[in-house]
């Protein structure tokens, strides 16, 4: 069974106080909407699971049903973590489940072959992470802003959602996070330390983050609203 586990429980402080960029509206839908209807089309996905703020549960029911997204199995509250609330979608996986594949609610631009491609490779490596190669030359500044060195951008890549692995994989990654007490910024980072090698899936598409006002307006031209 491949389940989507779709994360939209942050804070959204880039945005200002008492925002929730999940629920805010891009085109005639919610945010969150988006990356919902891309998973409910997937051919190779089973069950979503949702996780949004506490006090967005009644929220998120009505948005699963306004859109018809019948393969959500459980909306669950999330932590003030981003890896908390993963480990709270994670904990309500059944136990049929064998590749989750974990996406942003942020990240609208997301579509059902993306997601195919990284259950296609996971089940063969393990692991699947949408990336874009990065193109700007990249500086590394020490501290302030003096460039310290330039790095080379051949080797850079600029990791997006969605990020599959096999269950086990990220069961094993979790638990050794909760164990030694670290947080990490995406999934990928715990499965490194328990995996020889994570793999990367070419995005084709831009597959921005909602994470300013701005980000809005790209997206709705990007999604052409």
């Amino acid at each position: 069974m491949n389940v989507g586990i779709i994360v939209a429980a942050g804070k959204s402080e880039r945005m200002g106080p008492n925002v929730d960029k999940a629920f805010l509206s891009l085109g005639t839908k919610p945010v969150l909407a988006y990356s919902l209807t891309a998973y409910e089309q997937c051919r190779d996905i089973d069950g979503i699971v949702l996780v949004v703020r506490k006090d967005r549960v009644e929220a998120a029911h009505g948005v699963t049903h306004m859109f018809g997204c019948s393969k959500v199995l459980r909306i669950v509250a999330g932590g003030a973590k981003r890896q908390t609330s993963v480990s709270n979608g994670l904990a309500c996986l059944d136990e049929d489940a064998s590749i989750v594949s974990i996406h942003d609610g942020a990240r609208p631009c997301i579509t059902p072959e993306l997601i195919s491609e990284t259950i296609k490779v996971a089940k063969r490596c393990g692991s699947a992470v949408a990336a874009a190669k990065i193109t700007d030359t990249v500086k590394y500044v020490e501290r302030g802003y003096t460039v310290t060195r330039t790095v080379d951008r051949a080797k850079l890549w600029s990791v997006q959602t969605p990020q599959t692995f096999k269950r086990e994989l990220l069961t094993e990654a979790f638990a050794l996070l909760s164990k030694k007490g670290i947080t990490v910024t995406d999934d990928a980072s715990a499965v490194e330390m328990v995996a020889q090698r994570v793999r990367l899936v070419p995005s084709p598409l831009p597959n921005i983050k909602i994470t300013t006002a701005d980000d809005l307006a790209v997206a709705a031209a990007l999604l052409k609203l």
